[in-house]
């Protein structure tokens, strides 16, 4: 078996990103979250999705990974990660003119191994950063 290409890595990389999303966004559901957007970009980067508990508006990154060769999926948000989901959602707020508005940052973590989908929810996972 011949290896993978750099682009064939980078296409394995996405769909794996994808499902998760999906598998995500099916678990969120169930949990009572209502999802109001999905893949939102700005200038400063993108959210996964963005959602509503209750009264609370969550922003959500969605990390998927297949071995935890490198680490759990939730490693991958470190704090320059924090800090660009911070100008994404401060750029989000100010987009939609939300000033008093409860918000939080949530982390899901899937690791779609060998044992089947294992998914962990953050709630509150970080602070909002300052650059």
């Amino acid at each position: 078996m011949r290896p993978k290409t750099y682009l064939e890595k980078v296409m394995q990389k996405k769909e794996l990103g994808k499902r998760g999303e999906e598998i995500a966004l099916q678990f969120l559901k169930k949990k009572g979250y209502r999802i109001i957007e999905r893949n939102y970009v700005c200038k400063m980067g993108e959210m996964d999705m963005i959602g509503k508990e209750k009264d609370t508006l969550v922003f959500i990154e969605v990390k998927t990974r297949a071995t935890t060769e490198f680490g759990p999926p939730q490693l991958a948000v470190h704090a320059s990660k924090q800090r660009q989901l911070s100008k994404v959602a401060l750029n989000y707020l100010n987009e939609k003119k939300l000033k008093e508005v409860k918000a939080r940052f949530d982390v899901v973590a899937i690791l779609l191994g060998p044992l089947g989908e294992e998914i962990e929810l953050i709630k509150d996972a970080f602070e909002l950063c300052w650059p």
